[in-house]
């Protein structure tokens, strides 16, 4: 017992700080519902079409915005206050949910409608993340930001068992609409944890002066450090391709095993329960590093090509578990790495970065993806991910014993200059 309290402590280190504590708890509920809404507008898609390419479209245009203006975005959350902008953009998301669920009560919801809103939300979701992203770390002292960093993503992972889950069971009982009603009425949890957070304790890095260069400052910060440069391109490359359950899932539970909302809600809350353990596994531990983020994406890779051949909706179910450990424990590692390693007055910057390589990617996968489920199957699409994390990270171990290698040969050449002078 006494073992298990104290890794307890140490996974959850980083709440004993209030202001996280706060927000921590804001964003539990806040992102539940977003996953509601995720699996409300899945599913509101595939009424309306039955297209798996349309679903691929939808999720390509809510995260276009954070391809093209999200590095800019990270600019800004440098240079601004992220509180207000964290209180700005959450009222901007509560009113756009509404507004959808709305369309819907009313039956005048269209295709063109969906994918309109979809882009407002990437909008929303552009200027939100790397300053949510980035926040984390002004909450808690500099050892703990790993730990918060981790705990942060947990929530997210958390809240794709319970999003999930309730949206399938929500759209069964109730109707798609009131997904989005949900995760509107969700908000109001994140703006009031803002509001009540002491000020003073907030540990805001020093705002950055508007220059010009500020971008390609961020990019040249990250393309001159090894580790953050394997670990955004890793991100790029599997974020495109192998992040996009919301079509391949929402496939396998339709088209392949000839189920309904419920059946893809139990699915994503399946491999949710393994993603929720791969975050409180990294959050254990001390610091994120290279090996431990390329290890965990051949382990997804592998998992999710184990998913590609499941012959039953059991075995399937079985797999998702270790397949989302694995999932998460690269991207969570990924996020804390690049967040703990990065300087403080360019952390926004990177967040930035980090948000366009994983959700700035979906614009170029989701719609690739969801082509392929539709002309060769779900589990095409499901294969062509998995590929995707085992080549990436079969590169990124050979670069970083490479580099390892290289680093050693050095340090010996040096040793025996020095013993030999």
């Amino acid at each position: 017992m006494t073992r298990l309290r104290l890794a307890g402590r140490q996974t959850f280190r980083s709440l004993g700080t209030r202001n996280f504590r706060w927000y921590l708890g804001g964003q539990v509920i806040s992102a539940s519902g977003t996953w509601m809404q995720q699996i409300g507008q899945v599913w509101l898609v595939l009424s309306l079409t039955d297209s798996g390419l349309a679903v691929g479209t939808v999720a390509a245009l809510q995260f276009l915005p954070v391809l093209l203006g999200g590095a800019w975005a990270g600019v800004l959350a440098d240079r601004f206050d992220k509180r207000k902008l964290l209180v700005g953009t959450s009222l901007t998301a509560m009113v756009l949910a509404s507004s959808l669920g709305a369309l819907v009560v009313l039956d005048v919801v269209a295709l063109w409608m969906v994918y309109g809103f979809a882009v407002l939300l990437g909008c929303t979701t552009a200027l939100d993340s790397p300053a949510r992203r980035s926040f984390v770390t002004e909450l808690v002292p500099d050892e703990h930001a790993a730990n918060a960093v981790s705990l942060n993503t947990s929530v997210f992972t958390a809240a794709r068992i319970v999003g999930p889950a309730v949206g399938g069971l929500v759209i069964a009982a109730a109707g798609v609409a009131w997904c989005f009603f949900l995760n509107a009425a969700s908000f109001g949890a994140v703006i009031g944890a803002l509001l009540v957070m002491r000020r003073d304790e907030i540990r805001p890095a020093p705002p950055v002066p508007r220059e010009k260069g500020q971008l390609r400052e961020g990019l040249a910060y990250v393309w001159a450090s090894p580790a953050l440069r394997t670990v955004l391109l890793m991100t790029a490359i599997i974020g495109t391709l192998s992040f996009n359950f919301q079509v391949t899932l929402s496939l396998m539970a339709k088209k392949t095993f000839a189920g309904g909302p419920g059946t893809f809600g139990g699915l994503y809350a399946l491999m949710s329960v393994g993603a929720l353990a791969g975050s409180l596994v990294v959050a254990h531990r001390e610091k994120a590093k290279t090996r431990f983020v390329i290890w965990s994406a051949l382990a997804f890779g592998a998992f999710m090509l184990a998913a590609a051949a499941a012959p039953s909706i059991g075995m399937l179910a079985v797999v998702l578990v270790p397949m989302g450990i694995a999932s998460i424990a690269f991207l969570s590692s990924a996020g804390a790495l690049a967040q703990s390693r990065a300087r403080p007055e360019l952390r926004g910057r990177v967040a930035a970065l980090f948000a366009v390589a994983f959700l700035g990617s979906t614009p170029i996968g989701g719609p690739i993806v969801g082509a392929v489920s539709q002309a060769f199957g779900p589990r095409a699409g499901l294969l062509l991910g998995a590929l995707a994390a085992l080549v990436t990270g079969l590169f990124a171990l050979r670069a970083l014993n490479r580099r390892v290698a290289a680093t050693a040969i050095a340090a010996a050449t040096t040793a025996t200059a020095t013993a030999t002078a």
